[in-house]
């Protein structure tokens, strides 16, 4: 059994009470942005997107700014550009996000290269350095998940038609072009937001895994979006106290527990799990080669069955007679 103790130690601790307060707002801006993502099928994007910021994080260490306001402003150059090229019709959307993701990583290669003298350690930017937030980090936070929020809960119409069927949204007047940016721009800022608690190579996981782990659960959009923000914090809360007590990564503390969530689901969900589907079947088919056979042969109905469909034709004005051709 589970000590109390060991769930409330880590908040005795300063850092760690902004690490979760951190890691909470993380997992659900990540969890309601990844629902859009997951559904427009743009996971290349995000990992693209998180690559493509690192020429604003170096200038940001190199002039000692905040390096999420570099990353910030990388991301929105990137994801604007994207969206602008991407818009021709002569090249794909993968192709524009190729193209800037290898050049933008490539500008941040060569201005390190550029700085003989540079020593500054650039892991919390792959790995996350969750442990190091301060209050300036958690209310740049704060506000860029509000922003975020604000433009889901604000344009989730126009957002969910463009996700779901591009051609009638321009058959209703819709800019996609406008909505594109909208949601590369709002992408990128969940990203952002994100490097410092898991890190650039594990930002994708929360944007992603919780998504699929809702979409495995319910159909609905908006119960969607509510269990994705969920499992991504509850996910956050999990891996960074495991990560406290192991000693481990907490960037990948978190993702592995958001990960098993997923298998879990996968395995066990009510509707649409495999093993819960493959149960769900045996006890239906206790027989399954005697069932077989009974699907193939067409049995009568019941009286009382036969009786409820003729109350029933008849209501709605449905005859099973043929139509005479000479009538």
């Amino acid at each position: 059994m589970i000590e109390f103790g060991w769930l409330t130690e880590p908040l005795q601790l300063t850092f760690m009470q902004h690490a979760y307060l951190a890691i909470i707002m993380v997992g659900i801006i990540s969890g309601v942005t990844g629902v859009f993502v997951t559904l427009r099928g743009l996971a290349f994007m995000g990992d693209a997107i998180s690559h493509a910021v690192f020429p604003g994080v170096v200038i940001a260490f190199l002039t000692g700014g905040n390096f999420l306001i570099g990353a910030l402003i990388a991301a929105v150059i990137v994801s604007s550009l994207i969206g602008a090229v991407s818009q021709s019709s002569k090249l794909s959307n993968d192709t524009a996000i190729g193209v800037f993701f290898a050049g933008a990583f490539a500008l941040g290669i060569a201005l390190i290269s550029a700085q003989r003298t540079y020593t500054r350690d650039l892991n919390s930017f792959l790995l996350g350095s969750i442990l190091g937030v301060s209050r300036d980090d958690l209310l740049l936070t704060g506000i860029v998940g509000l922003i975020v929020l604000a433009v889901v809960l604000l344009f989730r119409r126009e957002l969910t038609t463009v996700a779901f069927d591009r051609t009638f949204a321009r058959s209703t007047g819709l800019s996609l072009w406008r909505y594109d940016q909208l949601f590369l721009i709002m992408l990128s800022l969940a990203i952002v937001i994100s490097l410092q608690t898991v890190g650039n190579i594990l930002v994708l996981a929360m944007l992603v895994t919780p998504a699929a782990t809702a979409r495995l659960l319910t159909d609905r959009l908006r119960t969607m979006i509510v269990i994705s923000a969920l499992l991504g914090a509850a996910s956050g809360v999990t891996g960074l106290t495991i990560s406290y007590h192991a000693g481990i990564a907490s960037g990948a503390s978190v993702v592995l527990v958001a990960t098993g969530i997923f298998l879990i689901t996968y395995l066990f969900a009510p509707k649409t799990g495999l093993i819960t589907a493959a149960i769900r079947r045996r006890l239906h088919y206790a027989h399954p080669e005697e069932d077989t056979f009974a699907d193939d042969l067409e049995l009568p109905a019941s009286p009382e069955a036969e009786r409820t469909l003729a109350t029933t034709a008849a209501a709605v004005g449905i005859s099973d007679r043929k139509p005479d051709p000479l009538a």
